[in-house]
């Protein structure tokens, strides 16, 4: 497996909730935007994303934190891709570093009229 996707963002306050903490719908924006992308590197094909697995919300996220968002594929099969993607975050004021965020994006390869191909045989 040699596909992995960084991607480095900056927290704002448009980016919260309620709590003063990153809005998970955002973060899962994001992630599946980094696992789509960590895919279509490693697959040179279009795919869709048909699961996230094992969300887990690990420590908050709040305005003025740096995060970096990363994936690598994790598991290939004949119809399926696993990316696992994680946000650590990183503290402006003390530069700690923590897992914020992290889940299994499941991808199936797709043809150009949207219907589901099996992954190539060299990418399995």
């Amino acid at each position: 497996m040699d596909s992995i996707t960084t991607q480095t963002r900056v927290i704002f306050p448009c980016d919260l909730n309620n709590h003063e903490t990153l809005f998970g719908g955002k973060a899962l924006m994001w992630m599946d935007e980094v696992a789509y992308i960590t895919v279509l590197r490693y697959l040179n094909h279009n795919a869709v994303t048909i699961a996230v697995n094992k969300l887990n919300y690990a420590n908050p996220v709040k305005a003025g934190d740096i995060i970096e968002i990363s994936g690598i594929v994790t598991n290939v099969g004949s119809v399926k891709i696993t990316v696992h993607v994680e946000i650590q975050r990183e503290e402006m004021e003390t530069g700690g570093k923590s897992k914020a965020i992290e889940a299994d994006f499941v991808f199936a390869p797709i043809d150009e009229n949207h219907k589901p191909v099996r992954v190539p045989a060299e990418k399995i």
